[in-house]
C-alpha cells in the first residue's frame, strides 16, 4: 500500500505489465464494477461512463472487461474507441457523463497497459474518489436486476467532435496555409486525429506513425524517440515536426534545422505569444526538472514562474492554487487551463503554431529567445524506500557541486515514483563540466547503497 493509503492507484492511475496483477481481465471486470458503483451513486451528469483507449492490442480485452463490470453495476457505457486521453477528458465533460475511463499506458510499449479516470468535469479524480473505488474492490461483485443492467452504445462521431474542438482552440480566422509539417503519431491514439486537424487548418502534412497494429505503439518513434521525426523533417524540408506520445497528452517538436524542441521551450513560446496577445494567464508552472533557462527567459518578460513536484497532477494542483493558466513539464505534457482540463498534445502544438503565424517567426527563432542551460540526468538504482539526499556524505557532495557551479546552476536528487532509482540532475552553463559533476555525484550516491 502506498504512502497515500491507496493499494492500486498511483500518481497517474493504475499501470503495469499486461497479465501481471492488477493489469488482468478479472481485475478490470471488478474495477469497472467498483467504478460503476461509486459513480452511479453520484448526482453529477447522466448515469453514463465513457470508455476510450489507445491502440495497444490489450485495449480490446480490457475494454470488454470494464464494459461488463460497469453495466453489471447498472450504469450505461458509451464506447469511444481509440481516442487521445485529452479527447476523452473533453468528451466526458461535453457529453455530461459521470466519468471517463482511459485504457492506456501512455508512452510505454504495448507490453504495458493501464487505467486512468476522469471526473464528470474532465479532471483527474481526487484521492477521496479513488479510495472509494478501492473500497468497493474489497466487496463481492454483484449484478443489478436484469431490468436495470446498464446499456452500451458507441459514439460514432467521437473523432469528428474532437477534431472540431481542437481547431476551435486557435480561433476561426487563423490558418496554417503555407506551413509544411511532419506529424509523428507514434502509432498511437492520435493517428486518425492529428493529421486531419492540421490539414483542415491549411497545413501541408506529412504523417508518420499512423499505422497502428496493436504492437507498434511508441515503437521507435513519438515524443520519447523523435529520431525518425528529425530525419523526415530534414528529408522533406519541412518547416517543423510534431511528435505525440501513444495517448496524445504529450508533444515534442522539431524545428526546420532538425533540432528537438522540448516542453520547456514550447511553454516559453506559448507564454510569450499569450503575453503578446494580452491574454491573462497569471504565470507559468514548471517542475523541479524544468530547465533554469525557462525560468530566466520568463523573468526577462516579467512572467512569474513557479515549480511543482514532477508529475502533471502536481502541475495542475499548483496552477489551481495560484489561479494561473499555463504549466507543464519538459517531457511535453502542457496544460492550458482555459482550453482543456488536462495535458493536450494537439492543442499545445496548435498554440505553438499560432505563435509562429502570429509572430511571423520560424520555431527555431522563437526558441533562440530562451537559452537552455546544459542539463545532465543520471539514474542510480537504490534500495526501495531509500532517500540518498538525507545521507551526510551525499549532502556534503551536493554542497561541493553547488559551489563548483558558482551559483549559476542547480543540483537535484529526485527519487522516481515508478521504479527504484534516484534521478541525479546537475544543470549549469558548461555542458562538459555539468556532465562530469553529474557522473561524480551519481557514483557517490551509488556507493551509499
Amino acid at each position: 500500500m502506498g504512502s497515500n493509503g491507496k493499494q492500486y492507484f498511483g500518481t497517474d492511475g493504475i499501470r503495469g505489465p499486461v497479465g501481471a496483477a492488477p493489469i488482468t481481465p478479472d481485475f478490470m471486470l471488478k474495477l469497472g464494477w467498483a467504478a460503476g458503483k461509486v459513480f452511479g451513486g453520484m448526482g453529477n451528469g447522466r448515469n453514463k461512463i465513457l470508455i476510450g483507449k489507445d491502440t495497444r492490442i490489450s485495449g480490446y480485452m480490457f475494454e470488454a472487461a470494464l464494459e461488463a463490470g460497469v453495466t453489471a453495476a447498472g450504469v450505461d457505457i458509451s464506447l469511444l474507441g481509440p481516442m487521445p486521453t485529452p479527447a476523452i477528458a473533453y468528451l466526458t465533460r461535453t457529453l455530461r457523463a459521470r466519468a471517463g475511463i482511459v485504457i492506456s499506458a501512455s508512452h510505454n510499449s504495448f507490453h504495458d497497459n493501464g487505467i486512468k479516470f476522469f471526473s464528470g468535469q474532465g479532471t483527474k479524480l481526487p484521492d477521496a474518489i479513488e479510495l472509494a473505488i478501492e473500497a468497493e474492490l474489497d466487496k463481492e461483485l454483484t449484478t443489478v436486476s436484469s431490468q436495470t443492467i446498464g446499456k452500451a452504445s458507441r459514439v460514432d462521431d467521437a473523432a469528428g467532435r474532437y477534431i472540431e474542438f481542437c481547431k476551435s482552440t486557435i480561433g476561426p480566422m487563423l490558418k496554417l496555409t503555407g506551413l509544411k509539417i511532419v506529424v509523428d503519431c507514434a502509432h498511437g491514439s492520435t493517428y486518425h486525429i492529428a493529421p486531419n486537424v492540421f490539414e483542415e487548418l491549411g497545413a501541408e502534412v506529412s504523417a508518420i506513425g499512423v499505422s497502428p497494429n496493436g504492437l507498434n505503439i511508441n515503437k521507435k518513434g513519438g515524443s520519447t524517440l523523435p529520431g525518425k521525426l528529425v530525419e523526415r523533417v530534414l528529408e522533406v524540408g519541412a518547416d517543423l515536426g510534431i511528435a505525440f506520445d501513444g495517448d496524445g497528452d504529450r508533444v515534442i517538436m522539431v524545428d526546420h534545422r532538425g533540432r528537438i524542441v522540448d516542453g520547456d521551450e514550447i511553454l516559453y513560446v506559448i507564454a510569450r505569444n499569450r503575453q503578446r496577445e494580452g491574454l491573462e494567464f497569471g504565470g507559468v508552472v514548471g517542475t523541479q526538472m524544468s530547465n533554469l533557462g525557462l525560468e530566466l527567459a520568463l523573468a526577462e518578460r516579467d512572467i512569474p514562474f513557479a515549480r511543482s513536484p514532477v508529475g502533471d497532477r502536481y502541475v495542475m494542483q499548483e496552477l489551481v492554487d495560484r489561479g494561473w493558466g499555463l504549466g507543464g513539464e519538459s517531457s511535453g505534457h502542457i496544460i492550458i487551463t482555459d482550453l482543456n482540463t488536462t495535458g493536450d498534445g494537439i492543442v499545445s502544438a496548435l498554440q505553438t503554431l499560432a505563435a509562429i503565424v502570429g509572430l511571423e517567426k520560424p520555431l527555431a527563432d522563437l526558441c533562440q529567445e530562451m537559452h537552455k542551460l546544459p542539463q545532465s540526468v543520471v539514474n542510480v538504482r537504490i534500495a526501495n524506500g531509500a532517500d540518498p539526499s538525507t545521507y551526510p556524505a551525499v549532502q556534503a557532495a551536493i554542497a561541493r557541486v553547488k559551489q563548483k557551479l558558482g551559483g549559476n546552476g542547480r543540483v537535484l536528487l529526485r527519487p522516481s515514483g515508478t521504479e527504484p532509482v534516484v534521478r541525479v540532475m546537475v544543470e549549469g552553463e558548461d555542458a562538459a563540466h555539468v556532465q562530469t559533476l553529474a557522473e561524480e555525484l551519481s557514483e557517490l550516491v551509488a556507493r551509499q547503497n
